[in-house]
């Protein structure tokens, strides 16, 4: 069998009363079934990255971890019609490391269930030389979504989560392959 893809799974959202872990326990409850996956969490409330950019040991180990990576899922909620300023941070701490890699989106918010976050973060990934999947996952009014014990029969979010996983999963293998074939040249 092919060596696994390393999917890490970045948790934006660092507010105190914040819903994140819901939707982020539940994505990695499907990532876990498949096993073309090994999955790492790069949750960043508890990953110290300097607001102005700075190099930190803390940084050093947060670029590692993207360097070994092989595709990114990315859990965000939207505030004020963007993603949280924690998630900016992290994008513009590392450059090369996230390079011809693919990433996909799991949202949350209200009405719009972060689709206005994940609009603007696939132009930021753009910039960064990575691949934005097609398919993403979305919950409109996220806490009416998920019960007590964080589970959901939100039909359309468990379908989109396996066509996102599946685009993830070809574009991992894919782009792994070619960077080793012929490293990018960005």
């Amino acid at each position: 069998m092919e060596t696994p893809l390393r999917l890490e799974v970045v948790v934006a959202s660092t507010r105190p009363e914040r819903f994140a872990p819901v939707v982020a326990d539940w994505f990695l409850g499907l990532v876990a079934a498949r096993p073309e996956f090994e999955v790492g969490v790069l949750d960043l409330r508890d990953i110290a990255l300097p607001v102005d950019l700075t190099g930190t040991p803390e940084v050093d180990a947060f670029r590692a971890r993207l360097a070994a990576a092989d595709a990114f899922a990315v859990v965000t909620s939207e505030y004020n019609h963007g993603y949280p300023a924690s998630l900016k941070t992290a994008l513009d701490s590392a450059k090369h490391e996230w390079r011809a890699k693919p990433i996909g989106f799991v949202s949350y918010g209200g009405l719009s269930g972060g689709l206005r976050a994940v609009e603007q973060l696939r132009q930021v990934v753009a910039e960064l030389h990575m691949v934005s999947v097609r398919e993403s996952v979305s919950f409109a009014q996220a806490k009416r979504r998920f019960d007590a014990n964080g589970a959901t029969d939100d039909r359309a979010a468990i379908d989109a989560s396996a066509r996102m996983l599946g685009q993830l999963a070809w574009w991992g293998r894919n782009l792994r392959a070619a960077r080793v074939a012929d490293p990018y040249p960005g």
